[in-house]
């Protein structure tokens, strides 16, 4: 018995793009809408390995910036078409437009200005662990009293909330 390899109609190849892309966009959906209920302004980060910032809320405005780091943190400044856009500022003030799916609502922050130093606890006298340099992009949890705790591939320590850009000074995160 011999198997032969049949071309699939091109009928049927669209229908099960169709069918993946429906279910990918099924599997952004409770983020995107937990984003476009939020009131801005709030913090978000990059969730894209390349993002286009446009000039406007469509994809028929020009590209400003094309991003090329994913979880760079970006401040989320207003929401058009029911969160389809988002008009976002970047650690440098850039703004701009950026499409839904190339946001995430993952908090990230940037050390800015000097280096940072890291400590195993949230308090200037607690034990330094170690120090990040400015532009240093890591992830934030455990915000309070002036302190996040800041994850960079899994080495973190607490960090200053004055000391990075992606957290709003005495801004609480769990």
């Amino acid at each position: 018995m011999t198997l032969r390899h049949q071309k699939m109609p091109i009928a049927a190849r669209l229908a099960l793009l169709i069918g993946a892309t429906s279910m990918a966009a099924a599997a952004f959906a409770p983020a995107i809408a937990a984003m476009a209920n939020r009131k801005a302004p709030f913090y978000a980060s990059v969730g894209a390995k390349k993002a286009r910032m446009r000039t406007g809320p469509a994809r028929s405005y020009p590209v400003s910036w094309l991003y090329q780091r994913a979880d760079l943190p970006v401040k989320v400044i207003a929401v058009f078409e029911h969160g389809q856009w988002y008009k976002v500022e970047d650690p440098s003030g850039t703004q701009g437009w950026m499409m839904s799916g190339l946001l995430s609502e993952r908090r990230t922050g940037m050390i800015t200005g000097q280096v940072a130093e890291l400590r195993d606890s949230p308090d200037s006298d607690a034990r330094i662990v170690w120090r990040a340099a400015p532009g240093v992009v890591g992830r934030l949890s455990k915000c309070s009293g002036g302190w996040c705790y800041f994850d960079v591939q899994g080495r973190g320590g607490f960090v200053e909330q004055l000391r990075m850009w992606g957290a709003e000074a005495g801004e609480t995160l769990p």
